[in-house]
């Protein structure tokens, strides 16, 4: 009674994944994760102007012996205890803490990038994954009808040999076919299985009644020359480049900061008990002003003020590279959807010509006009037309989301998917001014 009252299996639709695998596929929350580590670089390099305090505590033992030349004098002793405080605030380092501020806050941008064009492909392999199921689906369905159909012939093969209609061969023949369908169904649902083990790695879903509700092709652009200027303004793989310009360049000057002074300001208290046989307690007060002037390293600041200048370079023509893979894809894709939207009309134009040739095909043979030679082959070119309409289909989908990612458009507002936005700002606000705890914001 419970299996038989049991309800039916609501569809699990295309935006349902999307949000699934955004609230906790596993390749995103390490990307989080390690943009939440790179937002504390913030908090280490303003602390390089802050006051630093120290305290220090020691206990001594001293014992003396005096030796004379007629023998044993005495001895004497003293067990000095000192508490110390120190405290030490840097006024000028070159300007080192400012630009390497200004560094960190530029890769932290740049990381922000890189989340975003991660978020762009997981969601697209999550809708590949989507559609690949629903692919893999009917394909065995169409395997399985496609046995079902040659299970029959291969009967009425039989049927006629035994009423001396027809021959041996023909029988071979729909065995033989039957047996191709057969290994061909096999592999469809391997291909199934694994496609929906690959779904639940990305969305920590299993795959039920999956139905595509989304509409991507209105957002789309609707043209070529908008797609590339679309990509070029705003992929996030350009923007993360850009912001690695500006963290290389911060780097060089907070490198050459290295050769100018540095001035600190340095006071120190302390308190020494017992220090000699006739004090009991010594306190202690100094107040200094600390100037350093590097004048000769070895060629160490150089050197790396050279490499780093190098680095530099480096990344200026990252941003042309990431900008030209940007444009090579949007182009490449843009022509993939064309191509794949105009492969369903000729697809779905074969399917219908396929399955009129097989009903003739059938009519023919019951006349004796044809084979059943003729009758596989007719039943064996329509399969083909409608896997090759499955396989259309599922491309135009895959191409259409992948024409999105490749112009940077791929991402949960674009969507409108319901989930719950990360919002990485709020996390490099809550620590980015902190001058104490161990806990992270979250609470660990």
């Amino acid at each position: 009674m419970l299996v038989a009252f049991a309800p039916t299996a609501q569809s699990q639709t295309l935006t349902e994944s999307l949000a699934a695998a955004y609230n906790t596929n596993p390749t995103l929350n390490a990307a989080r994760s390690r943009l939440r580590a790179i937002d504390e670089n913030i908090a280490i390099a303003r602390s390089g102007n802050r006051p630093r305090l120290s305290a220090a505590f020691s206990q001594e033992t001293n014992t003396s012996r005096i030796v004379g030349d007629r023998g044993f004098r005495g001895t004497s002793g003293s067990n000095p205890t000192q508490v110390a405080l120190q405290l030490t605030q840097p006024l000028f380092q070159g300007f080192q803490v400012r630009n390497t501020i200004r560094q960190s806050e530029s890769a932290v941008k740049a990381e922000r990038a890189s989340l975003q064009n991660t978020e762009q492909s997981v969601l697209f392999d999550v809708a590949t994954s989507f559609e690949d199921v629903i692919q893999n689906r009917s394909i065995v369905s169409l395997r399985e009808s496609d046995v079902e159909f040659l299970t029959a012939q291969v009967q009425a093969a039989q049927d006629r040999f035994e009423v001396g209609e027809g021959t041996r061969t023909d029988v071979s023949q729909a065995e033989a076919r039957r047996a191709q369908a057969v290994s061909a169904l096999a592999f469809a649902r391997a291909n199934l299985s694994s496609s929906e083990a690959t779904y639940r790695q990305l969305t920590g879903l299993d795959a039920r009644n999956l139905k595509n509700n989304f509409n991507v092709e209105r957002l789309l652009p609707k043209s070529l020359n908008s797609a590339i200027d679309i990509g070029q303004q705003g992929h996030p793989a350009i923007i993360a480049t850009l912001f690695d310009v500006d963290t290389a360049m911060f780097n060089v000057k907070a490198i050459e900061g290295q050769a100018l002074p540095s001035v600190n300001v340095t006071g120190q208290l302390s308190t020494t008990w017992n220090q000699q046989t006739n004090v009991d307690r010594q306190d202690a007060a100094s107040l200094g002003l600390n100037v350093s002037v590097p004048i000769y390293q070895g060629g160490l600041i150089a050197a790396q003020t050279r490499q780093a200048k190098e680095q530099l370079g480096t990344s200026r023509i990252q941003v042309d590279l990431t900008r030209d893979q940007v444009r090579q894809n949007t182009v490449a894709s843009w022509a993939s959807y064309d191509a794949s939207v105009r492969s369903i009309f000729a697809a779905r134009t074969g399917v219908f010509a396929a399955q009129l040739a097989l009903q003739g095909v059938v009519e023919e043979q019951r006349v004796g006009q044809r084979t059943t030679l003729d009758v596989l082959d007719a039943q064996r070119d329509l399969v083909s037309a409608q896997v090759t309409l499955v396989q259309s289909e599922r491309d135009k989908e895959v191409a259409a989301f992948a024409l999105l990612g490749a112009i940077g458009r791929l991402g949960v507002e674009t969507l409108g998917l319901q989930v719950a936005v990360y919002r990485p700002q709020e996390h490099t606000d809550a620590v980015r001014d902190k001058w104490f705890g161990f806990r992270t914001p979250d609470g660990r």
